[in-house]
């Protein structure tokens, strides 16, 4: 099985180092240089797309990641059976999806008729997440996911919780993405807006992926293009 790995946090971000470590098969990273966290679905259109080729497996795009995905499937890695994007430092639930990087590379990927499953691991109390634990409960996601049918045009969309030591082992739950607005809060200094929305206080609609992922659990909403 052939699968492109990227993200919207960057090639060096322990996030897709971690991806890398839960997937098995032909793997091939195709990441963004930088950082592009709330990119949405962006694309370059009006500038060339360099690339840089760290090695076979590892390739830098100088884009965003609807980009790698685009590049990845038409030129790099063509023969690829999934691209899976992440896994993102902060949750990608719900209304997140229109701005999420992470999203829109698995949704590139379902356009252009590619399997796609984007996963993000929610931050909770602003503490460390633990990468090594992410690693093996995106093991326990792909293992269910590669094995059930996902429609075309269709992505997977994952949101790990941020679980603390001693806690319950979350399970997998699949649920509808929340469609409930994110705190928009602003402080005003001058003719400057400061964004102030606290994540953990948006509306949490019963089932939906925030009330599961907030609950503990693995939030898993198949989502259309």
């Amino acid at each position: 099985m052939g699968i492109i790995i990227t993200n919207d946090d960057g090639i060096d971000a322990p996030g897709i180092r971690a991806l890398y470590a839960a997937l098995d098969g032909k793997k091939t990273i195709i990441a963004p240089k930088d950082h592009h966290s709330g990119c949405g679905h962006q694309v370059t259109t009006h500038k060339p797309l360099k690339i840089t080729e760290r090695s076979r497996e590892e390739i830098a795009v100088h884009g965003t990641p609807a980009d790698c995905s685009r590049i990845g499937i038409s030129h790099l890695e063509p023969n690829a059976d999934w691209v899976i994007s992440g896994i993102n430092a902060g949750g990608n639930l719900g209304v997140d999806l229109y701005i999420s990087g992470t999203a829109a590379a698995a949704r590139e990927a379902a356009i252009l008729g590619k399997r796609a499953i984007a996963i993000s691991h929610w931050i909770r109390e602003s503490k460390p997440i633990d990468w090594d634990l992410a690693t093996r409960l995106a093991r326990i996601v792909f293992k269910e996911l590669f094995t059930k049918n996902l429609p075309e045009k269709y992505f997977w969309n994952v949101n790990l919780p941020h679980v603390f030591t001693g806690e319950k082992e979350p399970i997998l739950i699949f649920c509808e993405p929340s469609n409930d607005p994110l705190p928009v809060e602003f402080n005003r200094v001058g003719d400057e807006f400061y964004y102030r929305g606290e994540y953990p206080k948006r509306p949490r609609q019963q089932n939906t992926d925030v009330d599961v992922c907030f609950n503990g659990n693995i939030a898993i909403s198949l989502v259309k293009v």
